[in-house]
């Protein structure tokens, strides 16, 4: 753990720029869907071993904070995505590639998660505020 924290804090102060910020932000929605898929494959195991235990993770995950950090998981996943695709053009097309474009790319990355975000956060935090503060929610 104790090199997990020296990394991100490397790659925190290296002053690499736009693209700097890609790869760390590549990497860290990588580990946060990782990690997701992980919980969700167990907690799916608990409908047939334990489905008082399914049910309760359920309440969990209607939380708030889980809420608003299934809201933050689907803007990782986008740049994850989006990311991804910008690396295999690179990779592919190496003619293409230059600190010029890496940066245009970066740009054009970001722009493009923030995009296809916003509807999906909107209709989320819509249901957040409606089943966790107004209690508009039906059982």
């Amino acid at each position: 753990m104790a090199t997990f924290i020296s990394t991100l804090w490397e790659g925190v102060r290296y002053r690499g720029g736009i693209g700097n910020w890609a790869y760390l932000f590549h990497r860290l929605a990588g580990l946060a869907t990782l990690l997701f898929l992980a919980i969700h494959i167990v907690d799916t195991a608990f409908v047939f071993f334990a489905p008082s235990l399914y049910a309760h993770a359920i309440d969990i995950y209607r939380s708030t904070p889980f809420m608003f950090g299934e809201i933050a998981l689907v803007a990782g996943v986008l740049f994850h995505g989006a990311n991804g695709l910008k690396i295999i053009v690179f990779d592919y097309r190496p003619d293409l590639w230059s600190h010029e474009n890496e940066k245009r790319a970066a740009i054009i990355v970001f722009a493009v998660t923030i995009i296809l975000w916003i509807p999906a956060a909107i209709i989320m935090g819509n249901n957040l505020i409606q089943c966790n503060f107004l209690h508009l929610c039906g059982e």
